[in-house]
């Protein structure tokens, strides 16, 4: 057992073979453990592990979306180029971006699978635009 006072319950109504076998060889390894420890001046202790704040890292997780979300704004909606574009070229570039996307996301990058999503609807926007 791993822990301070490796204790194990077992819960049948009678030790079968295999049982006894386990039982054996844990008490042959807890035994060869004690003679090593006395040997070498060892004292079990209980692991102890650092506190975290619940309430830190879950402002570190606001501030890594708050991070990502402005990086990943849409930049294609600013390009001048785009406004003066024809509902036949926009088509074509949303099929290209959706492209993009599928295959960021087919390669687990899902932060560029973002971007090329945001992006894709900010055309679909202008298209809606022009097709008015």
């Amino acid at each position: 057992a791993r822990n301070l006072n490796g204790k194990v319950i077992m819960y049948a109504d009678k030790i079968t073979r295999s049982m006894q076998n386990a039982i054996d060889e844990t008490n042959r390894r807890r035994e060869k453990q004690l003679k090593y420890n006395e040997k070498h001046n060892i004292t079990p202790q209980q692991i102890v592990k650092a506190q975290r704040s619940l309430l830190g890292e879950m402002m570190k997780e606001k501030e890594k979306r708050e991070y990502y979300s402005e990086r990943l704004k849409p930049e294609i909606a600013a390009d001048p180029v785009v406004q003066y574009m024809s509902p036949e070229a926009l088509k074509k570039a949303i099929e290209n971006t959706r492209k993009k996307m599928e295959k960021a996301a087919s390669e687990l990058n899902f932060i560029e699978a973002a971007k090329y999503r945001d992006e894709m609807y900010e055309l679909e926007k202008i298209l809606k635009g022009k097709d008015k």
